[in-house]
């Protein structure tokens, strides 16, 4: 794991990292807020997940989650939204698809299987990393995201019951299999075949 910046905000760390994903085959970057209560032990950890074509550092910008985070003790982890890279399939000229719009899940088409395997990388590469290298408690954890994000953990929490305290999800896309303008990139994903593509049922249910 590499330390891209470090920042001080409201008592504690506001961190960039990088590392090699094996399950996404590319350099993946995250963004972590470490509150000023860690000297005293591990804290519980929120994961938040961003929107179509957004970055790790959009909620960074955008919003000022660490007063709080800082005032409750909470970790803040924000990941990617999708694999990045000269050698990462991409559509460079639609927003829809590729890289900003992994839609948190794992591909089975090629030539997107490779690296395309956000639902793995979020719910198992991550996770270990983050419990490696931060002061966190894993058995307090919570999701919320916006728009795919917020797709992306209602899916999660779902296949994942007894991990989650809670999940929110704002504004969230909860039928992108059948939704018409997110609709051509699950096929892309996860083939034609609606009933064969990997968590159908899980989506039909968000």
């Amino acid at each position: 794991m590499k330390v891209v910046s470090t920042s001080k905000a409201h008592g504690g760390i506001q961190g960039v990292y990088s590392h090699a994903s094996e399950v996404c085959a590319c350099d993946m970057t995250f963004a972590v807020f470490v509150p000023p209560q860690a000297k005293d032990g591990r804290l519980p950890v929120l994961w938040y997940l961003s929107g179509l074509t957004c970055t790790h550092a959009n909620v960074m910008d955008k919003g000022e989650y660490r007063r709080l985070a800082s005032e409750l003790g909470l970790v803040v982890v924000c990941p990617d939204t999708s694999p990045r890279g000269a050698d990462v399939p991409d559509e460079k000229d639609n927003w829809q698809f590729g890289c900003g719009a992994g839609f948190y899940l794992d591909a089975t088409q090629e030539p997107y299987a490779k690296n395309y395997r956000m639902y793995s990388y979020i719910a198992e590469e991550l996770p270990a990393l983050v419990a490696a290298n931060f002061p966190v408690d894993m058995s307090r954890q919570a999701i919320f995201g916006h728009s795919m994000g917020g797709h992306g953990a209602l899916t999660i929490a779902l296949k994942n019951p007894q991990r989650y305290r809670s999940c929110s999800a704002f504004a969230p896309i909860v039928q992108p299999s059948t939704a018409g303008w997110s609709r051509p990139a699950f096929e892309k994903y996860l083939g034609a075949d609606e009933m064969k593509r990997a968590g159908a049922p899980m989506m039909r249910r968000c």
